[in-house]
């Protein structure tokens, strides 16, 4: 099979010719149909995330066809369709596994770190941890559901209950997914970008935010909860100075630049800063349960698994409105 292979941090991934892989005990093999690029994969590609596998396969937005199955595994067979997400395994036993956070679980394997993903045109993953898909979405634009939405997800639920003015802050795969699901359930959306991102601020409009401008502008009312989807630690005051009593601001993404200092009164009044990590397998039923109801539209832009690096820089240098994925 083909796959595109990163050899070392900072390096370009290279076009190799691999093995097929086997799958084990409780596993599938899967001909990778789609696979989106992530900002987490870039983290991986920059060394901002420790320790990954290497040689290693990236991606973890992953929509497959079982081809296989390995001893004992029951719950796919030979030929479903599935989604292959970030968490690709956890332990089981330990003291968060035990409280339902396998999400922190000391043991856990990540698909596209610290095993291998979906740049390639096979892959092998844990049948525990994928998910069936919802046959309302195609193969492209069902991958960006697999991290961008559930991620998302999680999120938008950590900020709370009673809320009505919800800020976004970096408007890419994550926030136009979630921004869907929360104007479906009748939330005001703020979107904020880049500076000058006119683009970005458009593209928000279009599916129905009711304000957006840059992330260095305030909002034309005080939110109820903001999401930080951007990897910049500034913008965590920002977002503060833009929350309303009791609001929430919630880090979504698994690595931010330093927060600032900045003044205890904007902190003050109860307002809370909280982050998310990773997923559970409780999160993704839950998303994959509401993206079958709710017509969700992600917007995605393909490219052949041979361009990967092209992707990797149009990603990098936010030249995709969503998701960009990866076509074997």
């Amino acid at each position: 099979m083909k796959a595109m292979l990163l050899t070392r941090p900072g390096a370009a991934l290279e076009c190799v010719e691999r093995p097929s892989p086997r799958p084990g005990p409780g596993e599938i093999r899967l001909k990778v149909l789609a696979c989106a690029v992530c900002r987490t994969d870039l983290h991986v590609i920059d060394g901002e995330l420790p320790h990954p596998k290497l040689p290693l396969v990236l991606g973890h937005e992953i929509v497959g066809r079982v081809l296989e199955v390995g001893e004992g595994m029951t719950r796919f067979r030979v030929g479903d369709r599935v989604g292959v997400p970030w968490l690709g395994g956890a332990c089981g036993h330990c003291r968060y596994c035990r409280r339902g956070q396998e999400n922190l679980c000391e043991s856990a394997v990540f698909t596209g770190y610290t095993r291998d993903g979906g740049f390639a045109e096979e892959t092998v993953a844990d049948a525990r941890f994928c998910f069936p898909i919802p046959e309302r979405y195609g193969d492209a634009e069902a991958t960006p559901l697999l991290c961008a939405g559930l991620i998302g997800w999680r999120t938008y639920a950590k900020a709370g209950a009673n809320l009505e003015r919800v800020g976004i802050y970096g408007f890419g795969a994550a926030a136009h997914l979630i921004a869907q699901v929360a104007i479906h359930q009748g939330k005001r959306i703020y979107a904020f970008t880049r500076p000058g991102d006119v683009a970005a601020q458009e593209f928000a409009r279009r599916l129905g935010a009711c304000w957006a401008g840059g992330s260095d502008e305030p909002p034309p009312e005080p939110l109820d909860a903001a999401l930080i989807f951007a990897p910049v630690g500034e913008l965590v005051p920002q977002a503060l100075r833009a929350t309303d009593k009791g609001g929430t601001v919630v880090c979504g993404g698994i690595h931010m630049s330093d927060i600032p200092s900045f003044p205890y009164r904007w902190l003050w009044e109860e307002r809370t800063i909280t982050s998310v990590a990773n997923l559970t397998r409780a999160d993704g039923e839950a998303f994959m349960k509401l993206a079958a109801e709710v017509p969700l539209h992600p917007a995605v832009t393909c490219y052949p698994l041979t361009a990967a690096n092209e992707a990797i820089a149009d990603l990098r240098a936010g030249r995709v409105n969503g998701a960009a994925v990866l076509i074997p």
